[in-house]
C-alpha cells in the first residue's frame, strides 16, 4: 500500500534534510547527526543557513557543528519570540484605544 504524496514543503523538506546529512557526512561525521540537526532546526530555511556553514567554515569537530545549531535554533526563537511580543503590544494596544466593550466593530 503506498503512502499519501507529499506536499511540495515536505519534499523540499526532505530534499534540504538529505543534502545537510551529505554536507555533514562530506566533513567526516556520521549521517545520524545530520539527521539530529534537521530534526532540531526544523525548516529549510534553518537547515539552509546549516549547510552554508558547514560549506564554509568547514568545522573540524562535532561540537563545533552542534554549536552552530543551537545558535541558529536561538536566533529563531529569539526572532518567534520578539513576533509574539510585537503581536500582544499591538492587541494591547487596540484594546487601550477601543476600550474591551468591542466597540470597534459597532462603527
Amino acid at each position: 500500500m503506498k503512502g499519501k504524496p507529499m506536499t511540495p514543503e515536505q519534499m523540499l523538506w526532505s530534499r534540504t534534510r538529505d543534502e545537510l546529512v551529505r554536507a555533514v557526512e562530506s566533513l567526516g561525521f556520521p549521517a545520524e547527526l545530520g539527521e539530529a540537526i534537521a530534526k532540531h532546526l526544523g525548516s529549510p530555511r534553518a537547515m539552509d543557513r546549516m549547510i552554508s556553514y558547514l560549506r564554509y567554515v568547514k568545522p573540524k569537530t562535532e561540537e563545533l557543528v552542534v554549536d552552530e545549531m543551537l545558535a541558529i535554533r536561538s536566533e529563531i526563537d529569539a526572532w518567534k519570540e520578539k513576533k509574539a511580543s510585537e503581536e500582544a503590544n499591538a492587541r494591547y494596544n487596540e484594546m487601550l484605544y477601543y476600550g474591551l466593550s468591542g466597540d470597534e466593530e459597532e462603527t
